[in-house]
């Protein structure tokens, strides 16, 4: 038989449309995507034959469905819905970094309809889009007043545009870094219309180097946290403190690039980390963060400080473009309740993790082994491990765990089967072993978890 002939032996798109398994999927998916994925595996089952592949109508047939539903198969890894983070990486970027808050949730459902986004409701007056989280977050950092956009590269942008557009900007060379997606800060500052000035060692930088760079065209002095990575040995740089003192005398203004947000001390939990508070106690003239790292809240870029500065800010062209929608704006007035509350380790997601002793969270890894079949349960052991922030925040910093390490003989194929499952669980790899470490599991997580371990787990599911 020739290649012409086996080619006839394609079937038809309605063909395909008609089968169980494709069936099955239709009410899942459109049926123009579904028309679209046939026909890509009806391509490429053409090329297997025009390869020498020798199809028959019913093997075309089956072919063409295998190709249909690994395309749905593909959709469906890409199709964002919610997963078990047994990583241990507490803000993973992937993942989207701080789960939020049950108080946060509730408040974006509740604005998810027609929401007083921009009224007043005692006046019926019109009011500005977002003034009461600008207050609550003013109240919270001690600063005089502070604005929102959607994440802290736009707010960098925004305030280097406003501050020193035209104008130096004085950062050490140290801190020059280069944040997620592979955007670097020089870059980000050209894109700005300041001028990046560079000053110190990559390594050690003094306040005499900040003091020898200014000039008749200083714009201000920054100073950027390092996000990912961090430095030690023979390193120096002058505090935030010195930066203001320095910024004072010489009449130019200090920014503080906080990036993770840190609300409240962290020093309990062996992490050392630059809070705002701080920074706005100390006299910075505009402070920013992430809303979705420390802070614990939605994707934002959180900027706080002199109320003049920030009116500055939110009069600029470019907030229109930058400025975020009612869902993030009803979860960081939440989250902000929730730090002024008194009580986030209670319900902040983030720091409730943190706040969990080894011991706390080994017992979450009892609690799944006692849910699972002996036979599973025997292929499993206990293991001490080291648990991240990540995210950007408090790079190098670790913190003790404990996770479940599984014995099995193909850890991709069985970490392949954990995220494709339902939940899906992303588990980490660890000394060439796949763990499930708990410490970013939440309780209410354990049953469900032990039900996908076992179905990872007993051969032939």
């Amino acid at each position: 038989m020739t290649n012409a002939e086996r080619l006839r032996h394609l079937p038809a798109v309605d063909q395909i449309l008609r089968q169980h398994d494709v069936a099955l999927i239709s009410d899942a998916y459109s049926r123009p995507q579904l028309i679209a994925w046939i026909r890509m595996a009806v391509d490429e089952c053409r090329r297997e034959i025009l390869r020498g592949a020798k199809l028959d109508k019913k093997s075309a047939m089956q072919c063409v469905i295998r190709g249909t539903l690994h395309q749905c198969q593909l959709e469906d890894g890409r199709r964002q819905t919610s997963v078990i983070n047994a990583t241990g990486i507490l803000l993973h970027t992937n993942l989207g970094r701080a789960p939020l808050a049950a108080r946060a949730i509730q408040r974006m459902v509740q604005s998810a309809g027609y929401a007083n986004v921009e009224m007043d409701l005692r006046s019926g007056k019109r009011n500005h889009r977002g003034e009461r989280i600008f207050d609550l977050l003013a109240q919270l950092t001690g600063a005089e007043d502070a604005v929102v956009v959607n994440n802290c590269a736009a707010a960098t942008i925004l305030v280097l545009q406003v501050m020193a557009a035209g104008k130096e900007v004085i950062v050490s060379r140290g801190q020059l870094v280069e944040i997620g997606g592979g955007f670097r800060l020089p870059e980000v500052f050209a894109a700005s219309g300041a001028v990046l000035r560079e000053v110190g060692t990559t390594n050690r930088t003094y306040l005499r180097d900040y003091e020898h760079a200014i000039g008749e065209n200083t714009g201000a002095i920054i100073r950027v946290h390092r996000s990912n990575f961090f430095q030690g040995g023979f390193v120096t740089e002058p505090d935030i403190a010195e930066l203001i003192s320095l910024g004072k005398q010489r009449g130019v203004p200090v920014i503080d690039d906080l990036g993770s947000g840190c609300i409240k001390d962290l020093s309990k939990f062996g992490l050392k980390e630059p809070a705002v508070t701080d920074s706005v106690a100390a006299g910075a003239d505009l402070a920013l963060f992430s809303g979705d790292k420390l802070f614990g809240g939605p994707q934002a870029g959180i900027v706080v400080g002199k109320a003049k500065l920030v009116k500055l800010l939110r009069r600029h062209p470019m907030m229109r473009a930058l400025r975020t929608d009612k869902m993030t704006l009803a979860a960081i007035e939440a989250t902000a309740e929730i730090h002024l509350s008194g009580n986030p380790m209670q319900e902040l997601p983030l720091l409730q993790m943190l706040s969990k002793t080894v011991a706390d969270v080994r017992t979450d890894c009892k609690r799944v082994l006692e849910r699972l079949p002996a036979a599973v349960a025997n292929r499993i052991e206990i293991c001490e491990c080291t648990s991240s922030v990540g995210g950007g925040s408090v790079p190098g910093s670790q913190i003790a765990s404990c996770g479940l390490v599984l014995n099995v003989e193909n850890n991709d194929a069985v970490a392949k089967s954990f995220r494709t499952g339902s939940p899906a669980v992303v588990p980490r790899i660890h000394n060439d072993a796949i763990m499930l470490d708990l410490r970013t599991v939440d309780a209410t997580q354990l049953d469900a978890l032990a039900v996908r371990v076992e179905e990872c787990l007993t051969p032939g599911q």
